[in-house]
């Protein structure tokens, strides 16, 4: 007979992961991919890559290559980890993605015959605004997308900026300020896709009003390399005008001969540049300044050009 006294009880492990937890930061969690896997009766089911489409009106419309190759080559060691968020299909046999459209795309590259997905019982207005949450909360949208996509889900709901605000997560100051990058020129926007300008310089430049000079600002500020402070202090040059000559001084007046000479090397000058040129001396002529104007910022970038010698 055995005797059993004293002994401890079998422990029971839990499974062990197959991943660390070092690999699960490289792809991070959705609030909205944790929440619906967490209501789910199962994590996730698997489902053939090809009865997956992402959204026609997906929030997010551009891809870095390099970064989908990357992600595909992780996928190809170690597998899709996080799940995608889809819903059923209206039109089609098959599921649309909600959340994950970056993560389906790698997986395509890999070669990927299934994947997993959590699936959501939403409407197309509601899987909308879940995957425009989705992207501002990973950042993945650029700020003309996001704006777009604000616009949209105010038009369709008929949200003020407080309920967008409320709904998203965001500052309705902020909500505001992307909202008027959609007032830029479609070649100003472009741009601000293109990473050539920041919101920072998109907002300096709409505070000029007419759509030529915006456009004018936009080209020569991305060509410059300018700061969003070099940029805000140009545009409020312009808007105030050019400033009112100063009264002269009788005392500093240079004399009647002394005038005309000046007067014949700012003609000289005017007729070099194509430019207004004004030059103003002390009563000596020993110092003074030269003033160049110019019309428009065509007229400046030529200036900067041929004085930069570019």
């Amino acid at each position: 007979m055995s005797n059993d006294k004293g002994k401890k009880p079998a422990e029971t492990k839990e499974p062990r992961r197959a991943l660390g937890r070092g690999l699960d930061a490289l792809l991070p969690v959705t609030q909205i991919a944790a929440a619906a896997a967490a209501r789910a009766e199962s994590p996730y089911q698997m489902v053939g890559i090809e009865r997956i489409y992402p959204r026609r009106d997906q929030p997010r419309k551009r891809f870095d290559e390099t970064a989908l190759d990357e992600l595909a080559r992780s996928i190809e060691e170690q597998g899709l980890i996080q799940p995608l968020v889809v819903r059923r299909s209206d039109e089609e046999d098959g599921y649309e993605i909600i959340a994950g459209e970056r993560r389906w795309r790698a997986a395509q590259k890999a070669g990927l015959r299934e994947v997993p997905v959590v699936i959501k019982d939403v409407d197309p207005e509601s899987a909308f605004e879940l995957a425009l949450v989705e992207n501002v909360q990973r950042m993945d949208l650029d700020p003309v997308e996001t704006a777009t996509a604000y616009r949209r889900l105010m038009d369709e709901h008929g949200y003020t900026q407080d309920v967008l605000s409320r709904r998203i997560g965001k500052d309705r100051s902020t909500i505001a300020n992307t909202l008027r990058l959609l007032q830029l020129p479609d070649e100003v926007q472009e741009r601000v896709v293109a990473r050539e300008l920041s919101e920072g310089h998109a907002r300096a430049i709409l505070s000029l009003k007419d759509p030529g000079e915006i456009t004018k600002l936009a080209r020569v500020a991305a060509e410059k390399g300018w700061s969003v402070r070099q940029t805000e202090q140009f545009a409020r040059r312009k808007l105030e005008g050019p400033k009112p000559p100063a009264t002269p001084d009788p005392a500093k007046e240079p004399a009647p001969a002394s005038s005309a000479n000046v007067r014949d090397l700012e003609k000289k000058l005017e007729s070099a540049l194509g430019m207004p040129v004004a030059i103003r001396t002390d009563g000596a002529m020993n110092s003074g300044t030269v003033e160049i104007g110019f019309d428009n910022l065509d007229q400046l970038d030529r200036f900067l050009r041929r004085v930069l010698g570019e």
